[in-house]
């Protein structure tokens, strides 16, 4: 179905009352939530009316303390970390020869593929280890990304505490 004269009025209408997208789809019948948009946009609607819900913003959860805090260095892989907890050594922190270490053109199948470092920084590169039974990681990487469900569980236990 096309834009009648009277179907566009009644997306006027309807938009200037507030409805969504989908909710105007729905009343107009026959057509879709993007058609709504591209048609409310070709016609350069705005000044929509605010529903209740939309106007006051939601209040946000409180934060449990158990959760586990990352400053943005070590998101980034840099070696600064900061946890609220004591936590084993990041992969990042292990030294990897300077041998091993490729850069993604360098990757084979028979390399590991662990990411080390930020990688928009020139410093960045992959451990480049032998990996361990045809899996993308060395032993060690493949251990950290690889933890049992219960380790899983045991650590964030312990985080909590």
């Amino acid at each position: 179905m096309g834009w009648t004269d009277e179907r566009v009025e009644l997306l006027k209408k309807l938009w200037a009352d507030g409805l969504s997208a989908s909710q105007i789809a729905a009343e107009v019948g026959g057509i879709t939530r993007n058609a709504v948009i591209g048609k409310v946009h070709r016609l350069g609607l705005s000044g929509r009316a605010k529903s209740p819900s939309s106007s006051s913003p939601r209040p946000r959860k409180a934060r449990s303390s158990g959760m586990m805090r990352v400053s943005r260095a070590s998101m980034r892989g840099n070696t600064a970390l900061a946890y609220d907890y004591e936590a084993e050594p990041e992969p990042e922190l292990i030294e990897i020869p300077v041998e091993q270490r490729k850069t993604l053109l360098q990757l084979t199948e028979k390399t590991c593929r662990w990411p080390i470092g930020d990688p928009g920084s020139s410093e960045f590169f992959f451990c480049g280890g032998e990996n361990a039974n045809e899996q993308p990681y060395c032993a060690f990487h493949a251990r950290v990304a690889y933890q049992p469900m219960t380790d899983r569980r045991r650590d964030k236990r312990s985080f909590r505490s």
